[in-house]
């Protein structure tokens, strides 16, 4: 102990005694065991750390995973609702589409009866035309 006068002093040969600014003289085997339990505490500590990164990142892998089911869940009944959407709108279209064709239909038989009138007065002028020419003048 580097305090041997004080030792000698108040109790010699007892060094366990020793105020605590005296420090046991450490031999080379007990350096190194305190070096390694030292060591050893640092990889123990090193350890629990990188086994709760991990469990974090399973954790976080977990949430992430629910996530991902949640959404595409909720992305599956967009998809599903905007199909049924689309379909109500191609059947409202088809039956606007089924009713103007309808009405064409009607337009188109005015328009072949106008064009048969129409050719009867026309008929019916020329035939008038050619008595009125054929006839002498009186």
């Amino acid at each position: 102990c580097q305090h041997g006068s004080w030792h000698a002093r108040h109790r010699p040969g007892k060094h366990d005694e020793c105020p605590k600014t005296c420090a046991k003289p450490l031999t080379a085997s007990r350096y190194f065991a305190a070096l390694d339990s030292s060591v050893g505490d640092l990889r123990q500590r090193a350890q629990r750390l990188i086994d709760r990164v991990n469990e974090s990142r399973k954790e976080d892998h977990s949430v992430l995973s629910g996530f991902r089911d949640s959404l595409l869940l909720k992305v599956s009944d967009l998809a599903e609702q905007l199909e049924e959407r689309l379909f109500q709108l191609y059947s409202l279209h088809n039956e606007q589409i089924q009713q103007r064709l309808h009405e064409l239909a009607e337009v188109m038989e005015r328009v072949r009866q106008a064009e048969d009138e129409l050719q009867h007065v026309c008929r019916t002028v020329e035939a008038a035309y050619k008595d009125l020419c054929l006839q002498p003048e009186a």
